[in-house]
């Protein structure tokens, strides 16, 4: 019975990574109704709690969350291969489509067919922070919370930025920890394996990348490090990569970028999928063996240090939790990281304000998303068509 247990867990999870479309805020309300309200894993409560406290870890937001529960229903090997079975599907797509726009550059073929689905992108971002926001944010410090950190993360972009607007959160909102019931505590008993081997493929990462100049090893420290130390999910990392591969190491151009970024709305699975596509795109010189390696090394770079962090993490967090601080925290972690996206709207969508299209495209999909029941991928697709065909 167990063994069908964690067969029917996996498979849901597959079926997650194969319909789950934009982001971390989409991901959510589709697990809550295919893994609360139809399966009953846990509660609403228990996910949203553990999606804060994913939110307050460094790494991908919806990998973790649903590693975390793998891990609470079958321990260290069905979550593994939980985050094997999620990720597999949205490596595939985007190495191939890395491949593909390599192919077509090869040949001389504009990427102006994809002008219409990078403000798209923008538009799912806008679309997902609203809707979680409005089941998450309650109260008037929940909205303050929110448009502060938008405010401060937009006019101050830095990596370094976003984990202590988000601890700041935390902090101010358990201030009001007497507003929550009181717990039985137990003793902290905390396991530091997992810890220890994060810090430590951290820094053999980064030694090793120095030693050999090698690109793949170079790829795999930078995806490993953007992996440790970003915040708040894809949303926020797609800054971060633009900044990194785009700005200032030239691996990729803005065009190629942003082209990327909108595929990762037609993708289904974690947003973190993008990392998959600037690994395969910053080796595209060394052919198509090399990008598939790139691809390959980024992948495994950006979604092990959040594994390992949310083994370490999870093992206490029960005993964590029961703490009214802990317990009121985690509501300005979630205002904050909706203001963290919205933010990332904003700092991807200003580049492509040269005109009135992006604008009018946002405005479109906004309205499409709230006004009809089309799946984002058809939306993205219908873009694509457009694009083609103007």
């Amino acid at each position: 019975m167990r063994r069908i247990r964690y067969f029917i867990f996996l498979k849901d999870v597959l079926i997650l990574a194969c319909t789950a479309f934009g982001g971390p805020q989409v991901h959510l309300i589709m697990m809550i109704e295919l893994l609360v309200v139809k399966r009953r894993y846990l509660s609403e409560e228990e996910l949203l709690e553990l999606q804060a406290l994913c939110q307050i870890l460094p790494g991908p937001t919806s990998t973790q969350t649903i590693t975390a529960l793998g891990f609470k229903i079958g321990g260290p090997t069905l979550a593994y291969l939980t985050v094997l079975v999620w990720s597999l599907p949205a490596m595939i797509l985007m190495t191939c489509a890395a491949i593909a726009i390599y192919l077509l550059e090869k040949r001389n073929i504009s990427l102006d067919f994809a002008r219409f689905v990078g403000p798209m992108a923008v538009a799912f971002l806008i679309h997902g922070g609203v809707k979680i926001a409005r089941k998450v944010v309650r109260d008037f410090q929940g909205w303050s919370l929110l448009i502060i950190s938008a405010l401060v993360t937009y006019l101050y972009p830095s990596p370094y930025m976003t984990p202590v607007v988000i601890v700041l959160g935390g902090i101010i909102a358990s201030l009001n920890f007497q507003q929550q019931p009181k717990m039985k505590k137990s003793k902290l008993e905390i396991e530091w394996a997992n810890f220890f081997l994060w810090l430590g493929v951290f820094i053999a990462a980064a030694v090793l990348g120095a030693v050999t100049q090698s690109l793949p090893v170079r790829l795999f420290e930078n995806f490993y490090r953007n992996g440790s130390l970003v915040f708040g999910g894809g949303q926020v990392l797609i800054p971060m990569l633009f900044n990194e591969f785009v700005e200032f190491k030239h691996y990729l151009t803005q065009e190629e970028f942003l082209t990327g970024m909108a595929l990762t709305q037609v993708v289904p699975g974690p947003v973190f999928s993008i990392s998959t596509y600037v690994g395969a795109m910053s080796m595209q010189s060394h052919g198509i063996i090399g990008q598939i390696t790139g691809g390959l090394v980024a992948t495994v770079g950006v979604f092990l240090p959040g594994t390992f962090l949310i083994f370490f993490v999870y093992r206490f967090w029960d005993q964590l939790k029961k703490y009214r601080g802990i317990r009121a925290s985690l509501q300005g972690v979630h205002a904050t990281s909706v203001g963290l996206t919205l933010a990332a709207a904003a700092t991807i969508f200003v580049p492509m304000a040269v005109s009135w299209t992006p604008l009018v495209t946002v405005i479109a999909t906004i309205l499409l998303l709230n006004f009809t029941k089309l799946p984002s991928y058809l939306i993205i697709l219908g873009g694509l068509l457009l694009g083609i065909l103007i």
